[in-house]
């Protein structure tokens, strides 16, 4: 019997998926279907063998799974439908420090987060119930951003704040980037065969960056917070600003709330800092033929890092590893070199030629007396297709 699961990831007019292949532990599709709800709706699936790409004439949700599970029937990558259909979903609240399988009360809970998850949470229930309707007979599962971040103590979750704020009305810190963060710092206590008692500081950068802290195998600390602009620079995200910022915005530029959250979400990081993008690779080109704005863009980007790292190390009782992972962290070689010799302090030393091939064997960047740096290709899919593959055959 197969052991197909293919995992979700529903956005505002997009819809991310894989298939894997549990018992073969592979992954046999993957591809995106985007600009939905648009008249230039695309569908692109990629396998070993083919790389497939159509028009969708509708693209609504439904009709856009609908078609996904038919291409990938078609294309003889399922012959049955599959055994779970695992969903990430931004945010869980507190009511969630593990995957489940979504019934009607998992939905409603999702949905009551939506305050906090506004641009996520709406697309992720909007794919769940579209996949309801279509096939009801198929469990589904959802993995939470913020379920590893569950096991954060109150000293480290809590704003300073009118207690009732938090009580009342949810106010604390939630973190996100969560199964990236459990995925790799597992890689890293397998890869550096660390005992149980261990700390590690992941870092997930990409065009959204988190790091966090990992102790024994929890999350004890990360920088986003009640929502993912909390912490560090990102591509068009502030990261951390004083708080006051927003009442100086608006008496001083007459912007209003929705106004100032746009910009600190949209316009902002590497993006508003340089004026030139919020791709990386582009700012590093600029940077390299003289472009200060850029390049301080990316001074900016490395130090707040940095110090984030250091800051997050006071969570731990032993700093056995750093870990760089996302799309920035996992690919560019000179920001890992500027961050690490940002934090010299800690003793860190990258080896130039592993970090130039992105690790030896075990992802491995940096000098033998240097405290442990590797480099981890993040699978948050893989990692969600695991827990909805164990949650579906324990029942």
């Amino acid at each position: 019997m197969s052991q197909n699961i293919l995992v979700l990831n529903s956005g505002s007019s997009s819809i991310k998926f894989s298939l894997f292949d549990m018992l073969k532990g592979i992954e046999r599709a993957s591809g995106l279907a985007e600009r939905l709800g648009g008249n230039d709706a695309e569908l692109t699936i990629k396998s070993d063998a083919n790389k497939l790409t159509i028009n969708l004439e509708k693209s609504d949700y439904k009709s856009t799974l609908l078609v996904i599970i038919e291409q990938l029937k078609a294309l003889g990558l399922l012959t049955t439908l599959p055994i779970a259909v695992g969903h990430r979903v931004v945010h869980g609240g507190e009511a969630f420090s593990n995957s489940v399988i979504v019934d009607q009360h998992v939905i409603n809970s999702i949905k009551a987060c939506t305050p906090l998850a506004p641009l996520h949470n709406p697309a992720n229930v909007a794919g769940i119930e579209a996949l309801q309707a279509l096939y009801p007979e198929i469990p589904q599962v959802v993995v939470f951003d913020t379920a590893f971040h569950q096991t954060l103590k109150p000293e480290a979750f809590l704003y300073g704040v009118p207690y009732e704020l938090y009580t009342n009305n949810g106010v604390r810190r939630y973190g996100f980037h969560g199964t990236s963060h459990h995925y790799v710092a597992e890689e890293a206590v397998k890869r550096l065969q660390l005992p149980s008692n261990h700390g590690i500081i992941t870092a997930h950068l990409g065009n959204g960056c988190s790091a966090c802290a990992v102790k024994d195998g929890k999350s004890v600390d990360t920088t986003m917070g009640m929502t993912p602009l909390e912490g560090l620079v990102m591509g068009t995200r502030s990261g951390d600003v004083d708080p006051g910022l927003h009442e100086f915005l608006s008496v001083q530029k007459g912007w209003d709330i929705a106004k100032i959250t746009s910009v600190l979400n949209k316009e902002s990081g590497l993006l508003g800092l340089s004026g030139v993008s919020n791709d990386m690779r582009t700012l590093l080109d600029a940077a390299d033929q003289g472009n200060e704005q850029a390049k301080l863009a990316v001074d900016v980007f490395c130090f707040r890092l940095a110090r984030q790292i250091g800051g997050l190390a006071v969570s731990l009782s032993t700093f056995d590893a750093l870990v760089f992972t996302g799309g920035i962290g996992e690919n560019s070689r000179p920001i890992r070199q500027q961050v690490i010799d940002n934090l010299s302090l800690f003793g860190f030393k990258l080896d130039a030629q592993l970090n130039q091939k992105n690790g030896d064997e075990i992802g491995c960047i940096s000098m033998d007396q240097s405290p442990k740096v590797l480099v981890i290709n993040t699978q948050e899919e893989w990692m969600i297709a695991k827990k909805s593959h164990a949650l579906v055959t324990a029942h």
